[in-house]
């Protein structure tokens, strides 16, 4: 695991989260909108969606209003009544603020193990492990986890392999490794210093 580590140091040295918010409401909302989508695209709707609402506001808005504002990231109906509701909830029940609890969080629409983890992460540097596509590709490749493990086997595992206090850098690593190195097409693995104990079956 040190010559991943090491490796990953190498590459991301400031491993960050790349969706783009002001404060804790707007991350929260920026990670539910962003299932089934990039960062990226979600980034471009949320510059949009946040300078006409924010927390106050948004639990007041016209879902159809919201749904148009939405559509680019896909499932715009389902999602806009997801951010409407954890505006209301967090006002009512929350006193405006984002719950650093997990318990809490899960009960929040649209916020599941995978969004609890990483707002946990990111916004409390409490360490959790949040598995999404990228770091269930890249955890595979290299042969930490079987290739049958589903993302709450491998989030276990990344707990035994990861010291707690490089947690959430490495996820955030992983992260960015899958995005812009090891992708699921076209992975650039004729510069990766990992290439050897690569188990990716159709490596170049």
């Amino acid at each position: 695991m040190n010559d991943i580590f090491d490796y990953l140091d190498e590459l991301f040295p400031n491993p960050h989260c790349e969706l783009e918010y002001n404060n804790d409401f707007e991350f929260l909302i920026s990670v539910v909108l962003s299932a089934q989508t990039t960062d990226k695209k979600v980034n471009l709707v949320t510059k949009k969606l946040f300078n006409k609402y924010d927390m106050n506001t948004l639990l007041n808005a016209d879902l159809k209003e919201l749904e148009g504002i939405l559509k680019p990231l896909g499932m715009a109906k389902k999602k806009a009544i997801y951010i409407k509701n954890i505006s209301q909830k967090l006002n009512k029940l929350y006193n405006g603020i984002v719950p650093n609890s997990y318990q809490d969080l899960i009960k929040l629409d649209g916020v599941g193990r995978k969004t609890a983890n990483l707002i946990l992460s990111t916004l409390y540097n409490e360490p959790y492990f949040a598995v999404d596509t990228h770091v269930s590709r890249v955890s595979k490749r290299l042969g930490l986890v079987p290739r049958t493990s589903n993302v709450l086997q491998i989030e276990k595992k990344m707990y035994k392999l990861i010291p707690k206090d490089r947690i959430n850098r490495t996820h955030h690593q992983l992260v960015l490794f899958g995005r812009y190195f090891c992708k699921s097409m076209k992975p650039a693995c004729n510069k990766c210093k990992l290439y050897n104990i690569c188990k990716n079956e159709s490596k170049i």
